[in-house]
């Protein structure tokens, strides 16, 4: 009998300090989906070195990044968890891909332009080649659909097109992958300006919860947040942007529906909106630090997880490559 259980593919670099956010908008949903899905969830160092890394310090990261997905959750028993540099297929496809992409599609990503602003001093081919490595990463596993964020809708509409182009040239191959737009906490803005989405590598760390951040850390940067004119807590993205985007990191904090959130905070003012949001937060990561430092002590644990990743993930990305390779007219032994 045919699996009728779907693919899915996601992947996270291995940068600077993961927020609230990134935990929220993917690796939360990760814990989920591998219980729906035939799931493969990858370290993205690859693509990390787009931007310059200190060698040292990505190999630290790397480590406590896949501390932290097993810390989370995600169940290396019931998915594919590895460490993308550790199947040499990705790059290999990815130069057949680059073959079928046509620059001036690359020249206009939208990602590419702002990390060319921000990088001026090395705007280097991989950083315009990225999402390329990406559409050979989703490719590779035949993934049926992509968890994306709304920054990351173009990067899979240039993996769809060079699917499809692909499979007109010679005859299907590739699995023409679906977006799965995750909805709950899928943007979390700064606390400090929330007309921005936190992000990792915010100027103003104040903005942004890690984390790694300890709890005294996370309820003063809490205490801190822009809040609203008036002083009633209610969810309003329009006119009260601050409170409503407290209002979300408190909802999928603590379990609650907006609305019961708002209940919550019947007849209180913002100073005891704010410390409740910081409560919560911190209470929620506090296990998954603890539980992060624990495998961190055990680098054997970690290294054996990888090395078991990185057969399954080579096991399924050689069966497209070889077939790709065969399709295109490469000479195989």
């Amino acid at each position: 009998m045919e699996n009728t259980v779907k693919k899915l593919y996601s992947a996270v670099q291995p940068t600077n300090n993961l927020t609230i956010g990134n935990y929220l908008g993917a690796i939360k949903q990760w814990v989920q989906l591998q219980d729906e899905y035939d799931c493969t969830f990858a370290i993205a160092n690859m693509h990390a070195i787009t931007v310059r890394q200190d060698p040292a310090n990505l190999r630290r990261k790397t480590l406590e990044l896949l501390a932290l997905y097993i810390a989370c959750g995600v169940d290396p028993q019931k998915c594919t968890l590895y460490l993308q540099s550790h199947v040499p297929c990705h790059a290999e496809l990815a130069w057949v891909l680059n073959t079928f992409t046509y620059v001036g599609e690359m020249e206009r990503m939208t990602q590419f332009k702002d990390k060319s602003a921000k990088h001026a001093d090395n705007i280097n081919m991989g950083l315009m080649d990225y999402p390329v490595l990406m559409a050979a990463d989703i490719l590779l596993y035949q993934a049926d659909v992509v968890p994306v964020g709304l920054d990351q809708r173009q990067h899979l509409e240039i993996t769809r097109d060079i699917a499809v182009r692909f499979n007109n040239i010679y005859s299907p191959t590739f699995t023409v992958p679906e977006g799965l737009y995750m909805k709950v906490g899928a943007k979390i803005a700064d606390l400090s300006d929330p007309s921005k989405k936190m992000s990792k590598s915010a100027e103003n760390p104040n903005g942004s919860i890690f984390l790694t951040d300890d709890r005294d850390t996370i309820l003063r940067k809490f205490r801190r947040a822009v809040t609203d004119s008036g002083n009633e807590v209610k969810f309003d993205a329009e006119n009260k942007p601050g409170v409503s985007n407290l209002l979300s990191i408190y909802s999928v904090f603590s379990d609650k529906t907006t609305a019961e959130a708002e209940r919550d905070f019947e007849g209180k003012g913002y100073g005891d909106f704010k410390q409740a949001v910081g409560e919560v937060v911190a209470d929620r990561l506090a296990p998954i630090q603890a539980e992060q430092a624990r495998l961190l002590a055990d680098k054997d644990y970690l290294n054996a997880v990888l090395k078991s990743g990185a057969e399954k993930a080579y096991s399924a990305a050689r069966k497209t490559l070889s077939k790709v390779y065969k399709k295109i007219g490469f000479y195989q032994l």
